[in-house]
């Protein structure tokens, strides 16, 4: 079977159909900046850009980078604040001349994804899954069941929200080595320790490509730290989950 996923984030916005038997992009994804300002009608049109370059006719799952809740948004960390209170799932379906849509957090859908897919396959107790880009993301998991919207990166950490410091982004900005940006992200994940007392942190977004950089250097942790096994394609995946299952309620 396969569905399409779009993953909107604040540098790009990514998608192509997925193939739901085997857990992975059926094609290659397409991809195309996340306009700014990062208003409604200018991403939703950028989802349509990049669902036209495969032509598809079917249902469509797209993920958020904030709150979601019944289709509407409601937070919007880096993306235009016109998003707050949007019914995003209605605009996407209009622009995309009425197809279903299936709207939800991004790290939720990568972490749907990697449960069902990747490094949480088959795991239980509680399980933390971050997306580490542009901002922080978080999809938290007990037995299974996913507890939504979390957005545990915007925890306070030294006064700040954490992602501000210890996301891809703030890395990139600060011009930080390996060293400091793992020393970082550790304090970030003591701290969601110390909350949360997870079995298994799962690190994902583009940075999980290269764990070797900075998961030696992280100490201290008690819980198991792991790579996403879908890397950067994991929200493109949870995505087309979601419209699946929102195909199958409409029956």
């Amino acid at each position: 079977m396969q569905i399409f996923g779009v993953d909107i984030g604040g540098s790009g916005i990514k998608g192509a159909p997925v193939d739901l038997d085997r857990g992975e992009l059926a094609q290659e994804r397409h991809k195309v900046l996340t306009p700014h300002p990062a208003t409604p009608e200018g991403v939703a049109g950028c989802v349509a850009e990049v669902i036209g370059a495969f032509s598809w006719k079917g249902p469509v799952g797209v993920t958020f980078p904030g709150v979601v809740t019944g289709g509407v948004t409601r937070s919007a960390a880096n993306v235009d604040k016109a998003w707050v209170g949007t019914d995003a799932a209605a605009l996407l379906s209009r622009e995309l001349d009425g197809l279903p849509v299936a709207v939800l957090n991004d790290a939720d859908a990568a972490g749907v994804a990697e449960m069902t897919y990747g490094a949480g396959r088959g795991r239980g107790g509680t399980v933390i899954l971050l997306t580490l880009g542009t901002g922080i993301g978080s999809a938290l998991f007990t037995d299974g069941q996913l507890v939504p919207n979390s957005e545990l990166g915007h925890l306070e950490l030294k006064g700040h929200d954490a992602e501000t410091r210890a996301s891809v982004k703030a890395k990139e900005d600060g011009e930080l080595t390996w060293e400091r940006w793992a020393h970082r992200l550790q304090k970030y994940l003591a701290h969601v320790e110390m909350l949360f007392s997870p079995d298994l942190f799962i690190l994902g977004g583009g940075v999980s490509r290269k764990p070797e950089k900075f998961l030696p250097l992280i100490q201290g942790i008690r819980a198991e730290i792991v790579p996403a096994k879908l890397q950067n394609d994991a929200g493109i995946v949870g995505a087309a989950m979601a419209a699946r299952d929102l195909a199958r309620r409409a029956g």
